[in-house]
């Protein structure tokens, strides 16, 4: 019974730990696209987007609405996009997204992670160039038909819908469909969605890997605590990354 409530007790608290980090991440979106075109999330699709996103992730809602008054406020910090490049070991490709009030704090804790995970931190294009950007939609899959929906979203410049799953702690899964678009297509799609009324749970800006590296072992193991070491930064908000 002890070792079943402590597997219990690690599973939420690793569930709350991915929370929290989503809820940080789609904090700073939100300020960022109130900074950037206003509070009002009808005239800015930055912020209905972000808000979608926080949606997705059961931000809840007064967590979102504080955000907004925050991001509103002379007060709140300016945060800037940065992206950093570089390698983990073994030939893997990373591309580090993060939202950061400070760049210089930022900057050594990303080149702190690669030198301690026997990686390297490039310059700007040193791995960028393999992977292609594009607009991932995921929406949910009920009453949609993937065939159907491919169709109706071609023209606003659908490249890919299939279908794919979620799954939780507790090995339960959600059904999604998945819209794939070119990056200059991101908005032309975001409002074909939008005047449709689909259910769409998260929208993103993605960088797909053009080929992936498979490792096993000990050199998979080495590569995935890397990238973990990234993901657990409050300054990151996504890692790309060649591994297959």
């Amino acid at each position: 019974m002890g070792r079943a409530f402590e597997f219990r007790k690690g599973r939420k608290m690793k569930r709350w730990d991915r929370m929290s980090k989503d809820f940080t991440r789609i904090g700073r979106e939100i300020v960022m696209a109130v900074k950037e075109g206003g509070p009002n999330p009808d005239t800015n699709s930055r912020l209905r987007t972000a808000m979608q996103n926080g949606k997705g992730v059961n931000m809840p809602k007064d967590r979102v609405e504080a955000a907004i008054k925050r991001a509103s406020s002379r007060e709140e910090k300016d945060y800037q996009e940065v992206v950093y490049e570089g390698y983990a070991p073994h030939g893997v490709a990373v591309v580090i997204e993060t939202a950061t009030d400070n760049p210089t704090r930022t900057v050594a804790n990303v080149r702190m992670y690669f030198n301690r995970g026997n990686g390297a931190l490039g310059t700007a294009g040193s791995s960028d160039y393999t992977f292609t950007r594009k607009g991932v939609f995921k929406l949910a899959a009920e009453g949609l038909d993937v065939e159907e929906l491919e169709l109706e979203l071609i023209d606003a410049g659908a490249e890919d819908v299939y279908a794919d799953q979620d799954e939780d702690e507790q090995g339960n899964t959600t059904d999604f469909i998945v819209v794939e678009t070119a990056f200059t297509d991101f908005g032309q799609m975001q409002k074909a969605l939008e005047e449709k009324e689909f259910n769409v749970v998260s929208a993103q800006l993605q960088r797909v890997p053009n080929t992936t590296v498979h490792l096993e072992g000990d050199e998979l193991e080495e590569v995935m605590n890397l990238i973990e070491k990234f993901e657990e930064d409050d300054d990151v908000q996504a890692v790309y990354h060649t591994l297959g």
